[in-house]
C-alpha cells in the first residue's frame, strides 16, 4: 500500500512538472524545471538511446531530428497505454494535437515542422523547440530535450557557419543550471582526443550537473584482455575528476523492422551479454561491484528517472513560490489591460489620468530645478565636455582658450548644471580676446566721425569701434549660452520620468499608470521639448535686445567714466584734439606716421594778436591755441624719441614738444575683471597692430575703443544677461510649464486627445493581448493547484 502510495505521488509530480513544462515552451515562460539536455556529437548514438528509453522505434534518423531543431521528449509511464500515444504541442500554443500511433506519422511531423519553421526564420538551425508527448507502459517518466549533434562541418546546402551557430545554440540550452546534461561519446573515442570534451567542460566545468555516457561499448570490448585494462578504461581517471562515473551503454545494431516488443527484448539481451563477455573473456572479468552498476542501458535508464525525480522533489517548493509570484504579476497585468481597455470608451478618465501624470512630470521638473539628486547623479548626470559634445556645441565662438569653469569634471544636472553653465558662460565672456582694428578701418571710422566736428566726433568714433566689436562678438556667445541651457533643460524630462517611475508608486496603484501609451508619450516629450525650444527662442531675443540697448548709439554706457570725471588716457587723447575744430585735418594713421599730428594752420586766418577776442573762461585755450600756431618742423617717425628728428635734436623755439607721451592704458573695470580687459588691450595694441606705440594716434584710438568694449560687456553680463537668462529659462519652468503642456495636449477636441491613446486597430490588440495573458493565467493558476498538492505529499 506504501509503495503504491509512493508511485502516485511520483506519477502526479511528473505529471505536473510535464504540463509546466508545456506551458512554459508555448508562453516562454523561464521556469526553473528540472529538465536533462541530451548533447553529443553527430552519430554518437543520441537517436538510438531515445528510442531505446521510449521502448520503441520510430525511425528518428530519417529525419535527423537532432541536427537542426531541439526536440523535447515528454515520456508518461502509463500502465494502461499497452501501445505508445505520441502527440505534439501545437506551435505557439500548450494544446496538443491527437494521438498518433504510427512511428512513420511521427517521422513525418518531425521533419515537417523543421522544415516549415526553418523556412520561416530563414536559418539553418533554430532554438525552438518541438515538444512530444509519449504516453506508454514501458517508458518511465522521464523528460529529456535532445539537441542538434556537434559538427565538424556544415553538409551540402547548408551556410559554413552552422557548426558554430549549433555549438552556440547547445551551449545556450544546457547552460540553465537547473538542467542535468546527458553527454554521449562513442566508445571507439580516446579521452585525450575528445572533439567535445572542452565544449561540455565549458558548459559544466566541475560535471556536477554531467551524466557522461560511453554508447557503443560493445565495439570496445575485444581490445580488452587483461582485467587491468578494463577497470583503468571503466574509471576514466584523470580526465573526469574523481567524482564522475561515466555510463558505459550497447544498444542494439540491427535497424530492421521489427515489434516494439522485440526491440525491448534486444535491448535486454545487449546488456546481458555485455555483462557476459566482461565476466567469462576477460582474464580476471573486472571491479563488478564498483564499475557494475554502471555497465549497460538499464542501469543507466533507472539512474536518470531516479535522478530526475529528486531533483523534482527538490525542486518543488521553489516552483510553488515562483508559480505563486507569476500568477500574482500576470493577474496585475491583467487589471493593467482592463484599466487600458476601460480607459479607452471613457475619455473624461483617461483626461484625468494624463493631467495627473503631467503634473507630476512637471513637479519633478522643478524638483530638479530646486536641487534634487535622485536619480544618481553618477549615472545620469554630464560633465562639461559631455554636455558641450551631447549637445553640439564644442566650444564658445570666438573663445581661444579652453574654458573650464569651476567643477567642470562633476556630474551635474537640473539646477547645479544650470548654473555651472552661466559661469561658463560668464568666463568664457570675460577670457574672449577683443578682434583686432585695422588702420583702414580706423581711419575710416574715426576721420568720418571726426569730421563731424570737436572731440565729441572722436569719443563716438572710439564708442562706435567697441558697439560694432560688441555686436559682432558678444552675440554668438549669448546665442551659445540659450541652447546650452535649452540642452540641459530638455535632459531633465527623462529624469523626470525616472523619478516618477521611482517615487510615485501610490499613485500608480490607486490611479493606474500611463504605461504603454506610446503615443501619449511621445505626445508629452514633444510638447516639453516645443516649451522649451519656445523658452530659448525668446531669451535670445531677450539678451539680444539687452546687448542691442547697451551697443545703440543713445546708450551712455561707453561715456560713464567720462561723465563721473574719471581721468584716463583716451580723455586726455580727446582733450588734447579737443583743442582744434578742424582735428580730422591732423589725424594720420598711416603705418609710418609721425608720432603727433602735423598742425598746419596758415596764418592769414588768424586775426592779429591785439584784436583777438578772449572768451569768458576760455584765456587757457587760447593760450594754448597760440602755442600751437608756432611754426612745426618736420613730423618725427612714430617709432622715434620725440627729442630726435632726423638724427637731430630739437631746438629751442623751433619746435614744440607736443609728441608721443608714454603712458598705460587705464583699464577701467572691477579688480575680477581685470586680466581679461588687459587680454582685450594687449589684442589691440600688440604686434597684430603694425607695431604701433604708445603716443601714436593709433594706439590711443585702439585704447579707448578697447576700454569702452570691456564696459560694454560688463554692463551687458553683470547687470542684464545673466539675470535675463534665470528670468527667461527657470520661472516660466516652475510657474508655467504645466499649463503650456495642458494647453498643448488636453485643450483639445475628445476625438482629437483620443488619437494619443488609441491608435487604429489599437482596441483589437489590447483585447487579444488579454485573451492570450488571460489563458496563460488560467494554466499557470492549474499548475499552481497542482504543486499545492504535491507540496502535501512532501
Amino acid at each position: 500500500m506504501e509503495s503504491s502510495t509512493t508511485s502516485d505521488a511520483v506519477k502526479s509530480r511528473f505529471e505536473a512538472f510535464n504540463r509546466l513544462q508545456a506551458a512554459a515552451v508555448a508562453f516562454g515562460e523561464r521556469v526553473p524545471i528540472p529538465e536533462i539536455v541530451a548533447l553529443g556529437g553527430q552519430s554518437d548514438g543520441k537517436s538510438s538511446l531515445l528510442e531505446a528509453l521510449l521502448g520503441f522505434r520510430f525511425n528518428v534518423r530519417e529525419v535527423e531530428m537532432g541536427t537542426r531543431r531541439p526536440l523535447v521528449l515528454q515520456m508518461i509511464h502509463d500502465p494502461d497505454a499497452l501501445e505508445p500515444r505520441c502527440r505534439f504541442q501545437e506551435e505557439d500554443s500548450e494544446d496538443y494535437g491527437s494521438p498518433m500511433v504510427l512511428a512513420s506519422a511521427i517521422a513525418d511531423v518531425i521533419r515537417s515542422r523543421t522544415e516549415a519553421h526553418l523556412k520561416k526564420v530563414r536559418g539553418a538551425v533554430s532554438a525552438k523547440p518541438i515538444v512530444m508527448r509519449a504516453e506508454y507502459a514501458h517508458c518511465p517518466n522521464l523528460t529529456i530535450i535532445d539537441t542538434p549533434g556537434f559538427i565538424l562541418k556544415a553538409k551540402k546546402g547548408e551556410p559554413e557557419g552552422t557548426p558554430e551557430e549549433i555549438l552556440s545554440m547547445v551551449k545556450s540550452l544546457a547552460s540553465p543550471p537547473h538542467r542535468l546534461l546527458l553527454f554521449l561519446q562513442q566508445s571507439s573515442v580516446e579521452w585525450c582526443s575528445s572533439l567535445w570534451l572542452d565544449a561540455i567542460r565549458d558548459i559544466d566545468p566541475t560535471f556536477k550537473r554531467t551524466i557522461v555516457v560511453i554508447s557503443k561499448f560493445d565495439n570496445r570490448l575485444k581490445e580488452f584482455t587483461e582485467r587491468w585494462e578494463v577497470d583503468s578504461y571503466l574509471s576514466a581517471g584523470g580526465y573526469l575528476g574523481e567524482n564522475t562515473r561515466p555510463f558505459f551503454v550497447a544498444l542494439p545494431k540491427d535497424r530492421g523492422v521489427v515489434s516494439n516488443e522485440e526491440f525491448r527484448r534486444q535491448i535486454s539481451q545487449v546488456d546481458t551479454d555485455v555483462r557476459r563477455h566482461l565476466r567469462e573473456n576477460i582474464k580476471g572479468g573486472f571491479n563488478e561491484e564498483k564499475y557494475g552498476p554502471s555497465i549497460g542501458f538499464s542501469c543507466l535508464r533507472e539512474y536518470l528517472e531516479a535522478e530526475l525525480q529528486k531533483r523534482y522533489k527538490d525542486a518543488a517548493p521553489a516552483t510553488l513560490a515562483l508559480l505563486e509570484q507569476r500568477c500574482g504579476e500576470i493577474t496585475m497585468e491583467l487589471a493593467r489591460l482592463d484599466t487600458k481597455l476601460k480607459v479607452t470608451s471613457d475619455v473624461a478618465h483617461l483626461r484625468r489620468l494624463a493631467m495627473l501624470h503631467a503634473a507630476s512630470i512637471c513637479s519633478h521638473v522643478g524638483a530638479l530645478l530646486d536641487g534634487a539628486a535622485d536619480p544618481a547623479p553618477e549615472q545620469w548626470g554630464k560633465t562639461t565636455t559631455e554636455e558641450q559634445m551631447e549637445s553640439g556645441f564644442g566650444s564658445w565662438p570666438g573663445v581661444t582658450v579652453a574654458v573650464k569653469p569651476p567643477n567642470y569634471t562633476i556630474k551635474l544636472y537640473g539646477g547645479a548644471a544650470f548654473e555651472r553653465v552661466m559661469h561658463e558662460f560668464r568666463c568664457a565672456t570675460y577670457s574672449m580676446e577683443c578682434p583686432q582694428l585695422s588702420r583702414e578701418k580706423a581711419a575710416n571710422i574715426l576721420l568720418a566721425h571726426a569730421g563731424c566736428g570737436g572731440g565729441g566726433g572722436i569719443s563716438e568714433a572710439a564708442a562706435e569701434i567697441a558697439r560694432a566689436a560688441a555686436r559682432a562678438w558678444l552675440a554668438p556667445l549669448l546665442d551659445t549660452a540659450c541652447e546650452r541651457l535649452s540642452f540641459i533643460l530638455k535632459n531633465l524630462f527623462d529624469l523626470a520620468m525616472e523619478r516618477n517611475s521611482e517615487h510615485d508608486s501610490d499613485y500608480r496603484r490607486n490611479n493606474g499608470d500611463m504605461d504603454g501609451y506610446i503615443g501619449y508619450h511621445a505626445a508629452l516629450r514633444c510638447s516639453y521639448n516645443n516649451f522649451i525650444n519656445e523658452l530659448s527662442k525668446q531669451s535670445k531675443q531677450l539678451v539680444r535686445h539687452h546687448l542691442d540697448s547697451v551697443t545703440s548709439p543713445y546708450s551712455q554706457v561707453c561715456y560713464e567714466n567720462d561723465l563721473q570725471g574719471e581721468p584716463h588716457s583716451g580723455s586726455r587723447f580727446i582733450h588734447k584734439y579737443n583743442q582744434f575744430p578742424s582735428a580730422s585735418f591732423f589725424l594720420d594713421l598711416s603705418e609710418g606716421a609721425a608720432s603727433e599730428e602735423k598742425l598746419f594752420v596758415g596764418q592769414e586766418n588768424i586775426p592779429p594778436k591785439d584784436h583777438q577776442q578772449t572768451p569768458p573762461g576760455k584765456g587757457n585755450e587760447m593760450e594754448v591755441l597760440r602755442e600751437n600756431q608756432m611754426t612745426i618742423p618736420e613730423t618725427p617717425s612714430p617709432d622715434l624719441p620725440n627729442d630726435v628728428i632726423h638724427g637731430a635734436k630739437k631746438e629751442n623755439g623751433n619746435c614744440m614738444d607736443i609728441g608721443a607721451r608714454k603712458r598705460q592704458a587705464r583699464v577701467l573695470t572691477s579688480g575680477r575683471n581685470s586680466d581679461a580687459c588687459r587680454n582685450q588691450n594687449a589684442s589691440f595694441l600688440g604686434a597684430g597692430h603694425f607695431g604701433s606705440k604708445p603716443g601714436s594716434s593709433y594706439f590711443d584710438i585702439c585704447s579707448l575703443a578697447a576700454q569702452h568694449f570691456a564696459r560694454i560687456r560688463e554692463v551687458l553680463v553683470e547687470r542684464n544677461v545673466l539675470s535675463a537668462l534665470n528670468s527667461g529659462f527657470l520661472t516660466p519652468c516652475r510657474n508655467n510649464l504645466f499649463v503650456a503642456l495642458g494647453v498643448d495636449l488636453f485643450a483639445v477636441s475628445d476625438d482629437k486627445f483620443m488619437d494619443m491613446f488609441v491608435a487604429p486597430g489599437a482596441i483589437d490588440v489590447l483585447q487579444s493581448e488579454r485573451q492570450s495573458l488571460n489563458k496563460r493565467h488560467k494554466i499557470l493558476q492549474s499548475c499552481l493547484s497542482e504543486f499545492k498538492n504535491i507540496a502535501h505529499t512532501l
